[in-house]
């Protein structure tokens, strides 16, 4: 089980975390999901936001990057789809960041699929 940071677990800091770095850069329709009661579940928390272009997705994630690491130190496990910045990931383990392009993330509906996690009040 996860260390408790004044009642939040360190993934629910994380998470939190990586939405004020979404707001930060202004991240449309932030949305934090808990996954952690779902068995196949591959994350305690889901973090997804969309950006407007390429350019808004890549600075939503250095903004994720930035804010994660001036707070914890940490960096993430990997980094997915920097490059054409339609949809990038951020592995941070147990919080897993999405960062999509708007067409992107309608056509994976992500929130619908793990439709049964709990959301997460910002």
């Amino acid at each position: 089980m996860a260390k408790k940071t004044s009642n939040l677990t360190e993934s629910e800091v994380l998470a939190r975390l990586a939405a004020q770095g979404m707001d930060n850069k202004k991240g449309d329709d932030i949305v934090i999901l808990d996954l952690r009661e779902l068995q196949s579940a591959p994350a305690n928390f889901f973090v997804i936001c969309s950006g407007n272009v390429p350019s808004h997705v890549s600075a939503i994630s250095d903004g994720v990057f930035e804010v994660i690491k001036k707070a914890t130190g940490q960096n993430p496990h990997k980094v997915e789809g920097y490059d054409n910045a339609e949809w990038i990931l951020m592995d941070y383990f147990d919080v897993v960041v999405h960062i999509f392009q708007k067409d992107k993330r309608d056509f994976f509906r992500l929130e619908e699929l793990w439709a049964d996690a709990k959301e997460v009040k910002l």
